[in-house]
């Protein structure tokens, strides 16, 4: 069936939170497609920091040593054919930041004020215009309290460690339990950091997405839009 284009909106700040494997990359990107949006994963500027700390050497928990690094450091997101690239003092480290090592080291960097301030700035430039969906986990709470929608998509953690399983694919050598290990370990990191902690914001709109298929959660947040703003076709 063809896809039902979408009326004009305002341009919009939509923001979506979640913890890791709750289907956030997919859905923003779809989301950010139907409504002719901009896409920004905020959480691949935390991993471009973390591949730069691991390439320098530094100690996650080298606060000084952090604040060097933001100083001088040059994140920028570039959208290409093949899609969202992430580069670091112009090195492409797109295929770096999803393994697994990145993944702890970029939850681990993410606590700290220094980089968390670094990051605001830059997150903020790229909404000031509007008409874009970011994606994070702390996008509706401390980086853009007065977007214009939030939702904050979870699913439980067999569900999200399976997806990420299978995301990772066998080259990445890791069993489902390691998976699922690794996943539930940064939740409780992630949720009780002192700095901006993974929680909804208390105007989200929370979609749990564990039996709900890309189509039906997009289908959930564009009714959402709708009600809202009315302009959504």
């Amino acid at each position: 069936m063809k896809t039902k284009p979408m009326a004009p909106l305002p341009p919009l700040v939509i923001t979506i939170d979640g913890p890791a494997g709750a289907g956030k990359t997919t859905i923003s990107c779809a989301l950010a497609k139907r409504l002719n949006y901009r896409y920004v994963d905020t959480g691949a500027l935390y991993r471009g920091v973390a591949v730069a700390l691991s390439r320098r050497g530094i100690d996650a928990g080298d606060a000084a040593a952090l604040a060097a690094l933001c100083q001088d450091l040059k994140l920028d997101l570039v959208n290409r054919g093949d899609g969202l690239r992430i580069l670091a003092d112009g090195w492409d480290v797109t295929d770096q930041i999803r393994s697994p090592e990145i993944t702890m080291l970029a939850s681990a960097v993410s606590a700290h004020p220094v980089v968390r301030d670094y990051l605001l700035t830059r997150q903020r430039s790229l909404g000031a215009s509007g008409a874009v969906v970011f994606e994070g986990r702390d996008m509706g709470t401390v980086v853009f309290p007065g977007a214009d929608v939030k939702f904050f998509l979870t699913a439980d953690l067999s569900t999200r460690a399976r997806r990420r399983f299978e995301e990772l694919g066998a080259a990445a050598g890791q069993s489902l339990e390691t998976v699922t290990a690794d996943m539930d370990r940064r939740d409780r990191n992630d949720s009780s950091r002192d700095v901006a902690p993974l929680k909804p914001a208390a105007d989200a709109i929370p979609i749990d997405s564990t039996h709900l298929d890309i189509a039906a959660v997009i289908d959930t947040m564009l009714g959402h839009i709708r009600r809202k703003f009315g302009a959504v076709s």
